[in-house]
């Protein structure tokens, strides 16, 4: 915040425009994120969505020849 105070204060002093205020570009930071890494997932050969959902799934599958823990 102080940072973009000063700032804010030497592009008043020069005439330029004022920068974007802290957190403006937030969101659009973690949509580019969270879009480069679901095209990572693809050329991996990974699934791009649901890979959580799949993971939990995958850990919670019935496991064939195997009994559960019994319950305390």
């Amino acid at each position: 915040m102080q940072q973009h105070m000063i700032d804010s204060y030497r592009a008043a002093r020069l005439g330029e425009p004022a920068p974007p205020v802290p957190g403006t570009h937030d969101v659009a930071t973690v949509r580019a994120i969270r879009d480069y890494r679901r095209f990572e997932a693809v050329l991996a050969g990974r699934l791009a969505t649901g890979r959580l959902r799949a993971a939990l799934a995958h850990l919670h599958a019935p496991r064939h020849g195997r009994r559960p823990p019994a319950c305390p």
